[in-house]
């Protein structure tokens, strides 16, 4: 006979949402008994900026998850250049961006008025919009705003079956991110350690192997600098996705990783398709919720099968002969 599963349900969702959190305790507290200097050679510094922009072609914008910065698009940036002018903008309240005003809670509408603020500055009216995790929620509500010409969204946040269940994940993550923050000071020697990249980076990635070391340490030291996260995570669960047009005017691409630690796609991904009328799903084996590392090509092609086929079918509406900047799946591979 089996034995019954004991305490509430609300422990249990706490419970799992604490595991994230007490992994990052370990860590720290096993880095903290290591007194003798890493033998690793120092890391590269590599320097905060609030955003990245380079190459040629129809515009493209780039859009981060909570807590990180442009840069964890690094991997995939050479594959997409090549076809777009890429924008990729560091999240209003992170590490290196602007702040929100003092009189502006923060929420996902503040963010989104943000991201609209700095594409105006760059110039950029229409551009395709790819979005992980928060930024696929934010990328979302910059469609309905009219500002997409094509979204592709990589395990997108914004939808959920339990209201409780998530609330738990978000602490959490929350707890996961102060603990982290408070090590930013000793980023390079958890960075440089194998086995605590493998660690810290096991719901993030699926081969956490393949993250620079430098890289990871710009992350960790970016979130002492990203006062907008703990308070966003504290509140983010308040008000969902609203559900899209029956019509976008856009097409819309939902990816998810198989194997998606943070947010599984039967419990997110599923809610999530159901506000998004149209949107074309695809499971992607061997990545985790931020697969840009994990397989930078296959990230870079499916956004540029769509882009591809907005930018030709958009200047086929116009009757122009020449063929828009784009690429066959087969070319962005």
């Amino acid at each position: 006979m089996k034995g019954r599963r004991s305490g509430s349900p609300l422990t249990r969702l706490l419970t799992r949402a604490a595991l994230l959190a007490a992994v990052w305790a370990v860590a720290v507290a096993l880095l903290r008994r290591r007194r003798r200097p890493a033998p690793e050679a120092v890391l590269e510094a590599i320097p905060v900026t609030s955003s990245y922009a380079s190459g040629s072609g129809t515009p493209l914008v780039l859009l981060h998850g909570v807590g990180g910065t442009w840069r964890v698009w690094c991997p995939v940036l050479p594959l997409l250049e090549r076809w777009h002018a890429v924008f990729a903008p560091t999240l209003p309240g992170h590490c290196g961006a602007e702040l929100l005003a003092a009189d502006v809670a923060p929420s996902i509408r503040a963010l989104a008025d943000g991201v609209v603020e700095q594409l105006d500055r760059a110039g950029i009216d229409r551009a395709h919009i790819a979005g992980n995790s928060l930024g696929g929620w934010i990328a979302l509500e910059l469609a309905r705003r009219g500002r997409a010409r094509s979204v592709v969204l990589f395990g997108p946040a914004g939808a959920w079956r339990s209201a409780a269940r998530m609330t738990a994940v978000a602490m959490g993550m929350r707890l996961s991110f102060v603990l982290l923050a408070r090590q930013a000071d000793r980023a390079d020697a958890i960075a440089r350690r194998r086995w605590a990249r493998r660690l810290l980076l096991a719901t993030q990635v699926e081969h956490p192997d393949r993250v620079d070391p430098a890289e990871f340490a710009a992350s960790i030291r970016a979130m002492k600098d990203s006062p907008v996260v703990a308070p966003l995570l504290r509140v983010i669960t308040k008000h969902p996705l609203e559900y899209l047009p029956a019509d976008p005017d856009c097409p819309i691409r939902v990816v998810w990783a198989e194997r998606d630690r943070i947010i599984p796609f039967e419990r997110n991904g599923v809610p999530l398709l159901e506000r998004v009328p149209g949107g074309e799903l695809v499971r992607l084996a061997d990545v985790g919720h931020v697969p840009m590392s994990d397989d930078p090509e296959q990230v870079a092609r499916l956004i540029l099968e769509v882009t591809g086929a907005a930018d030709r079918a958009h200047e086929k509406d116009r009757g122009a002969t020449s063929r828009a900047p784009g690429v066959q799946p087969s070319e962005a591979s």
